[in-house]
């Protein structure tokens, strides 16, 4: 049960862990800053991307929001073109939009993730990996 009053994480308390081979190519550290509430349906985490590395294509019910803190990256929806972002950049992903984002070949890239969850606590649909084809498509 939530209680009334703000609380402080300490940057100790958050747990990380090095992102799942399923759902990531490449070397990912997440940080979760904070988890979602009954109160808030919303989770935060800090993730760490290798030059190269990205999630697998995937989706989220609630959508997400990024907010790109370190780095250059990529992103892409399905059946569009790669899009590329960088340090201060905002990107808004709607609910069950098909897409991945990762870090670009020549730099890492970090991100905060703010991910919306739905009424039976799942933030995320995971789908297939990224193929070197598909991430390599920005290189011309």
């Amino acid at each position: 049960m939530e209680e009334n009053h703000q609380e402080i994480r300490k940057k100790e308390e958050s747990k990380s862990f090095k992102g799942d081979d399923k759902c990531f190519s490449g070397n990912v550290q997440v940080n979760m800053l904070f988890e979602a509430t009954a109160s808030m349906c919303i989770s935060g985490a800090l993730v760490s991307f290798e030059k190269g590395a990205r999630t697998a294509w995937h989706t989220h019910p609630k959508g997400q929001r990024l907010i790109v803190t370190e780095g250059i990256g990529y992103t892409q929806e399905w059946g569009k073109p790669i899009q590329i972002f960088q340090k201060g950049d905002t990107i808004i992903c709607p609910p069950g939009v098909k897409h991945w984002h990762g870090a670009s070949k020549d730099c890492s890239m970090s991100h905060i993730a703010l991910t919306g969850q739905d009424e039976n606590g799942k933030n995320v649909d995971w789908l297939e990996k990224v193929t070197d084809e598909e991430y390599n498509q920005i290189i011309k």
